[in-house]
């Protein structure tokens, strides 16, 4: 098999699983209670703590254990309405682009009079400073932009964004889920006041994630009940996934230049590679994009075609996020770019880690024009264009 599909999903690491074991078989108290078989399991979670926070260049008590990234990206934009609320300003920025995660909490929040205002995409996948200074009002109460997108891969000016945030007064969270891990993250030098982000993103388990709020943002609680994380998050916490997390982090930090370093030539092998196919074209910024990111439009074919024929060559690939591949909707993401309904249907995102090798490249480079091919050949659309009865929307 070969797996070119972890932006979805990876695998775990073998010192992330190693990491959990201890806290399954060993230190397995419950780290609120007194006892000492809990407050080993408390010094492990501050411990976990620590290391999580040094890795993305925060201080230990801005840390708060979550679910994933979909509960964390909740909290934060709740907590910033609620409080905005207080002092009359319920006007949040954020994009057209977003994952769902964000862009269904801010439809959530309008139907409570909020005001949610999403910035265009510009073609290349990538939003600008200076449309978020525009943006800004004096009732803004938050700027919610990802760090990365999911789909497309393209990164975001997070510093600078960050600055005219900090510059005006307004909190700024991103959804850096796909960042964390791949992209060196730090807090404080890059104006962010909240983050998100999720372990199993970066070979740690699943259903376990982190909020990052700096000091004297305040949060509000999604859920109620025990005075765990300093009464922000009840619920026991997780604690062998905690230390799987933050054993995965560690190791992604540590090896993060070698890793950026091959996935930068795998991936631009992809793309040179796939732009040879013809009326197909790369989605996202060439160059701001995810070290491991691939995402192509392929003209005259149904993107969910490819894939099955991908899937029975041992080829895991996706067409968009895993959050919404039971829809046969085209990519909104593909659609804030300005890709039309007809295009948007023929993606395919590759997404690659350190485990890939050139041996999966020359495969997919196999496959894929070969997919394309047989799709192409079986619609009739297609023959229209060919015969010049339709006009190709790609050159």
């Amino acid at each position: 098999m070969i797996y070119a599909d972890n932006a979805a999903t990876t695998k775990m690491s073998r010192i992330a699983i190693d990491a959990m074991l201890p806290y399954m078989e060993e230190i397995w108290g419950n780290p609120s209670s007194l006892y000492e078989a809990g407050q080993k399991a408390a010094e492990a979670l501050w411990s976990a703590r620590e290391h999580i926070a040094a890795c993305i260049g925060a201080d230990p008590r801005e840390i708060y254990f979550t679910s994933g990234g979909s509960e964390a990206d909740n909290q934060a934009i709740f907590s910033a309405a609620r409080f905005g609320q207080r002092s009359g300003k319920k006007h949040i920025i954020s994009t057209a682009f977003e994952h769902h995660a964000v862009l269904h909490t801010l439809k959530k929040l309008e139907k409570e009079g909020y005001e949610t205002e999403l910035l265009d995409v510009h073609e290349n996948g990538m939003i600008y400073p200076e449309q978020v200074a525009e943006a800004i009002r004096e009732d803004t109460c938050l700027v919610t932009i990802m760090y990365a997108n999911n789909e497309i891969g393209s990164v975001m000016p997070i510093p600078e964004i960050g600055a005219i945030c900090r510059q005006r007064k307004v909190p700024f969270h991103t959804d850096a889920v796909q960042a964390v891990g791949h992209l060196p993250v730090n807090v404080q030098e890059q104006n962010i006041d909240l983050l998100s982000l999720s372990a199993h993103k970066f070979h740690g388990p699943k259903g376990i994630g982190v909020l990052y709020a700096r000091q004297g943002i305040p949060l509000v609680n999604l859920i109620e009940g025990g005075a765990q994380e300093r009464g922000r998050r009840a619920g026991t916490e997780n604690v062998p996934a905690i230390m799987s997390m933050a054993a995965a982090l560690e190791e992604a930090c540590a090896h993060m230049d070698q890793n950026t370093e091959k996935l930068l030539r795998l991936r631009d092998k992809l793309i040179d590679g796939l732009s040879r196919i013809p009326h197909s074209a790369l989605n996202g910024d060439k160059e701001k994009r995810l070290p491991g990111n691939v995402n192509f439009c392929f003209e005259g074919i149904e993107g969910e075609s490819l894939l099955l024929l991908l899937d029975d060559k041992g080829i895991c690939a996706s067409s968009g996020s895993a959050c919404t591949s039971g829809s046969l909707d085209p990519s909104h993401v593909l659609l804030a770019t300005g890709r039309p309904h007809e295009v948007a249907h023929g993606s395919l995102r590759l997404s690659l880690c350190a485990d890939n090798t050139e041996e999966d490249v020359e495969e997919i480079l196999q496959a894929v024009p070969e997919g394309v091919g047989y799709l192409r050949e079986m619609s009739p659309l297609w023959k229209d264009k060919v015969s010049g009865k339709r006009e190709f929307v790609l050159s």
